[in-house]
């Protein structure tokens, strides 16, 4: 007679679809090993100069910097909360942490985008291939985040590289499909116009499709940047570390301030990049220099 476990075991056992993606991973570790080193040695030597450049500058210069950017960018009341924010982390020892998260959000979303974007242009040049292409982000977007690690372990064993391929395969769907969809909304009639100027088909995309379809596509950019930042802890567990690290140890502990420290710390790195890559596609942006926002900023507190 079958007890419970067995019952459990046979309804987990893998069946038929699992075992050909056995094979299919087992055929490309004896067969690509060659192509597994080069992504190996591309992704290391990519993040590992973010994390050196963003480390250079000491914590005192560069939250300045990061606060100037977002006065710029957004405006001075952001730029003292980003100020007060980036203090908080420093002040939780959570700073190199950070930085370690920061390196492979950047890591992964720069190759995201430098994969993506070209596949949401050529999909909405080309409608067979956007119909390859739809059920393909369909299945990264919902396949659980879980799933990623297991091949990008096989492959790359753990550390710094599977886990930027996983948070890469998580975040690049938004950035693909806004690409597509920013490109497929340019009016027909700013097409016809470039064609009877006698614009080719390059000088189309460059100076009607991308500059009308841009702001779509940093929203694209801007989501892809946040699902990047949301893998943080998956990632942690196949040796991502950074602040995913840390919230990762306040769980196995049980630490209850560690965890939260951790999170606040990835809350306010959040708040930062996704203000910052929202301004990037306000359309309005340059209606205000920066000592008119700087203006507003005083008259808004002297006011009050």
């Amino acid at each position: 007679m079958m007890d419970v476990n067995d019952q459990v075991f046979a309804t987990v056992s893998t069946g038929p679809v699992g075992e050909g993606m056995s094979r299919f991973v087992d055929w490309l570790l004896n067969h690509a090993q060659p192509i597994f080193l080069v992504i190996d040695s591309a992704i290391n030597g990519l993040a590992g100069a973010i994390e050196q450049i963003l480390s250079v500058p000491a914590p005192w210069l560069l939250a300045p910097l990061i606060a100037i950017l977002a006065a710029w960018r957004v405006s001075f009341s952001f730029a003292i909360l980003s100020l007060l924010g980036l203090n908080l982390v420093l002040f939780m020892g959570l700073w190199p942490p950070m930085i370690s998260t920061l390196a492979l959000v950047i890591a992964a979303s720069l190759l995201a985008l430098i994969i993506g974007i070209p596949i949401g242009i050529f999909s909405a040049r080309r409608q067979h291939i956007w119909a390859i292409t739809r059920p393909v982000l369909d299945l990264m977007q919902t396949m659980p985040a879980f799933v990623y690690l297991i091949p990008a372990v096989m492959f790359f064993g753990t550390g710094l590289v599977p886990s930027t391929i996983a948070t890469l395969i998580f975040s690049m769907p938004p950035v693909v499909r806004l690409t597509y969809l920013g490109i497929r909304q340019v009016p027909v009639d700013l097409i016809e116009a470039g064609r009877a100027f006698g614009c080719s088909e390059r000088q189309l995309l460059w100076k009607v499709q991308l500059p009308n379809a841009l702001p779509t596509l940093m929203a694209g950019v801007n989501q892809t940047i946040m699902l990047a930042l949301s893998m943080v802890v998956i990632a942690s567990m196949i040796g991502g570390g950074g602040l995913g690290d840390v919230v990762l140890r306040g769980i196995q502990q049980l630490d209850v301030g560690l965890g939260f420290e951790g999170g606040l710390a990835v809350v306010i790195l959040a708040v930062i990049l996704d203000r910052l890559t929202q301004s990037l596609a306000a359309s309005n942006f340059s209606r205000k220099s920066l000592p008119q926002r700087f203006k507003a900023f005083i008259n808004f507190w002297t006011s009050s």
